[in-house]
């Protein structure tokens, strides 16, 4: 009763449907389905340069989905967003907007929204932003249940679609028509390029399946053994997806809401997911449990440069307002524009019971077909660590906070990776899991050539500071009770982190260490958790000399006694 009135109404002759290649699917057999990171691992050479693909699980795997107890779904409520679909591409600055006569019924909101960002705490997810003042966001909209959500959207269409425009039916039998995904396609790319009335839906966006709960089963202890319990203790189940030994995030001991803990997403027609990428550039799976289709575009993560260009070409003035535009997840902008601009755009349908997975660095955006709840959790197989730490290079030149520690991810893998090696070393026995690590060390390795990449980036750092520093050994516990970084660019000070006498509870990062105060350098130091000989004689174990495998598989059985 409370819902605005729908106005608006589908227009079928301007269909603005585009022309875009879609993006590959795999169909995993029963044995690839048995190992996840496995399998993302041998579909990677195929589908990266796409992206995103579409995984459609064996026909027999049908996980049953708690949302839909009816305790659930006739009872929990949740938060959703108004979003205008008729803005989010062609819009004017606040600034610009507020001297202009406002539409009737538009208010253009001020309340934007920040994603994920790490504090004292571990589960950190956050909704709502103090410093969005004069910024595009989405207001917030009424609480709902899933099966109110579900009879809201089947009114919203049952509105939007009564026309007499499209072939062979009647007006008296429109409002049963359904539309078929092309339609919506069309549809709601004419509302974002060329609107002729304004079109406001709801979105029920990251909410902490915590608070609300999963959509998939989740294991209890104790409790009798039940068919849902296969389920529960799935890789698949994205519960646990994120730390699947061989995931670079088993190494993350906070529960980062968003990264770790998956998000829920409770979707209706034309609601949408703007144009993104993951944070750290991370990969992202996402597992559609039930309701109608999910249409997702992307972008390989190799033109992700080309494709920011292009969005500030075409949106000057709005990129002019907001710099960090595309953090804030408000703004679409049409494949056909993209594809005009030589930016490569790949479509994928998805249906319930199937997974979406978007590569590193790969910009992704889409909407849904009406009611549905999905699920997303990150992943980071040792392949994204590259990825990764390009990332928060980059967010420091951006000063722009980092949502988890690259540096003690990338040095927890590479100290299971040796304590794998040093296993094999006096077994000779090899586990899925020791198989895995030793795969991706070596001279060559992928793990291999990032800790010596970064081991050499913190040589050059700390040569170019010896000068009047003094270095000192770092505290185990430095940064475990609180996020440790650099006052000025927010990088993360797990390896290493300069101070002073002057203030000592106030941390930089090697790169502006001098700018931390205007003391003598006799009066500053250098907090440093591994010498450099140590960091070398990582790389040297990675390679597989004997000596340092030994050196690093007792650090890792000290800094991690209950694993080993």
């Amino acid at each position: 009763s409370s819902s605005p009135k729908i106005t608006a109404r589908w227009n079928p002759s301007e269909a603005c449907r585009p022309l875009v290649d879609d993006a590959p699917i795999f169909y995993p057999t029963n044995e690839d389905f048995d190992d996840p990171l496995g399998y993302i691992e041998k579909l990677r050479s195929k589908a990266e340069s796409y992206g995103i693909c579409r995984i459609v699980p064996p026909v027999a795997w049908r996980p049953p989905c708690p949302l839909k107890e009816k305790k659930i779904w006739e009872n929990s409520k949740f938060p959703t967003r108004i979003q205008f679909i008729d803005l989010l591409q062609n819009r004017e600055p606040i600034k610009k907007s507020t001297k202009t006569k406002k539409r009737k019924r538009r208010r253009i909101s001020k309340i934007g929204y920040t994603r994920r960002k790490r504090d004292s705490g571990c589960d950190t997810a956050s909704s709502g932003s103090s410093d969005s003042e004069g910024k595009f966001g989405f207001q917030t909209g009424p609480d709902f249940t899933l099966a109110a959500f579900q009879k809201y959207d089947e009114y919203f269409k049952e509105c939007y679609f009564q026309s007499e425009d499209h072939p062979g039916s009647k007006a008296s039998e429109n409002k049963k028509f359904k539309p078929k995904v092309k339609d919506l396609e069309g549809e709601y790319w004419r509302i974002v390029e060329q609107a002729t009335d304004e079109v406001e839906v709801y979105y029920g966006a990251d909410l902490e399946t915590k608070k609300f709960g999963s959509g998939f089963p989740k294991y209890k202890p104790g409790y009798p053994i039940s068919e849902a319990d296969q389920y529960s203790q799935c890789g698949w189940n994205l519960n646990n997806l994120s730390r699947l030994p061989g995931s670079v995030l088993a190494f993350e001991s906070c529960d980062i809401s968003g990264v770790i803990v998956p998000w829920l997403y409770v979707g209706m027609c034309f609601s949408t997911f703007c144009w993104h990428v993951e944070d750290h550039h991370l990969y992202s799976m996402n597992y559609l449990h039930t309701g109608d289709p999910k249409v997702w575009y992307g972008i390989p993560g190799n033109h992700a440069e080309s494709f920011e260009n292009v969005m500030k070409k075409r949106l000057p003035d709005l990129f002019e307002e907001q710099p960090d535009l595309l953090h804030q997840l408000v703004t679409q902008l049409s494949p056909r524009i993209l594809k005009e601009e030589g930016v490569p755009v790949y479509r994928a349908v998805q249906r319930s019971g199937e997974f979406i997975l978007t590569f590193p660095k790969a910009y992704h955006s889409g909407f849904n077909c009406g009611f549905n709840c999905a699920e997303a959790v990150n992943v980071a197989p040792v392949d994204w660590l590259v990825h990764g730490q390009n990332a928060v290079e980059g967010y420091s030149k951006q000063r722009r906070k980092s949502s988890l520690s690259h540096d003690k991810l990338l040095l927890g893998a590479a100290m299971e990776a040796t304590y794998c090696l040093w296993e094999l070393s006096l077994s000779k026995k090899k586990t899925p899991v020791i198989a895995r690590w030793k795969r991706v060390c070596s001279e060559d390795g992928l793990l291999t050539k990032a800790v010596k990449k970064r081991v050499q980036m913190e040589e050059e750092r700390l040569n170019h500071l010896q000068d009047g520093f003094s270095l000192r050994k770092m505290e185990g516990d430095f940064d475990n009770k609180r996020e440790r970084e650099c006052f000025l660019c927010f990088y993360d000070l797990h390896m290493s982190a300069s101070s002073c006498k002057c203030s000592p509870n106030r941390f930089a990062c090697l790169i502006h260490a001098k700018d931390l105060c205007s003391c003598e350098s006799k009066d500053r130091y250098i907090l440093i958790r591994h010498t450099l000989d140590e960091l070398w004689a990582l790389v040297r174990a990675l390679e597989g000399d004997l000596d340092a495998i030994d050196l690093w598989a007792s650090k890792c059985r000290d800094q991690y006694p209950s694993q080993h």
